[in-house]
């Protein structure tokens, strides 16, 4: 996509009045990587969506022969993240590097969502949430399935089990507790004893 036509697609997807400064909410590595300039960051949470290991990866952390998984927003829940507030005049260029980083492979619906920072205060932020008709969403995969995934799976960004073990890192660095993430990592650990 060229740049006119990224601008168009997001424009489309992210309305946004001229001159004014907005929200990003992060969920995976945009919170300790998020690579855009910004001025303002506090942890917030997002209600009606929970971060879960929901997307195959055929590039990042797999192959389509191979498959891992990455993480995604699935419906239900909640999930406790970062919001980044942008400058107004850094938008075309924080969107430009979002679509390309995030929409690499369309498995993602942007959109505004409400977040409630850890001030208090409520926001709409921008955020990517997983489609579930895309090829790419995985569902709700059983423990087994995860397990399995998270072991074969290496892309161009390294192995699926590195991703999930820097997340679980970067979410305590950043007191961010997720029970369920922490206890998949024990149990991938687990399993990798076993294989000869």
């Amino acid at each position: 996509m060229s740049t006119p036509e990224l601008r168009a697609f997001y424009d489309s997807k992210l309305p946004l009045d001229e001159g004014q400064d907005f929200w990003v909410f992060g969920y995976g590595s945009l919170m300790w990587n998020p690579g855009f300039p910004h001025i303002e960051v506090q942890p917030a949470v997002l209600d009606g969506f929970h971060r879960h290991f929901c997307i195959y990866s055929f590039f990042y952390r797999g192959t389509p022969e191979c498959p891992g998984l990455v993480l995604g927003l699935d419906e239900g829940g909640s999930c406790v993240g970062m919001a980044y507030k942008v400058p107004a005049a850094e938008r075309a260029v924080v969107m430009d590097y979002l679509f390309e980083r995030e929409m690499i492979s369309g498995v993602y619906h942007p959109g505004w969502y409400d977040v409630s920072l850890k001030s208090g205060q409520e926001v709409v932020a921008a955020t990517f949430v997983a489609d579930t008709k895309h090829e790419q969403y995985a569902g709700r995969l059983n423990n087994q399935q995860l397990i399995s995934h998270i072991l074969q799976g290496v892309g161009s960004s390294g192995r699926c089990f590195e991703y999930l073990d820097n997340t679980v890192s970067h979410l305590k660095a950043l007191s961010i507790e997720d029970p369920g993430l922490e206890e998949l990592l024990e149990k991938v650990i687990e399993a990798q004893k076993h294989i000869p």
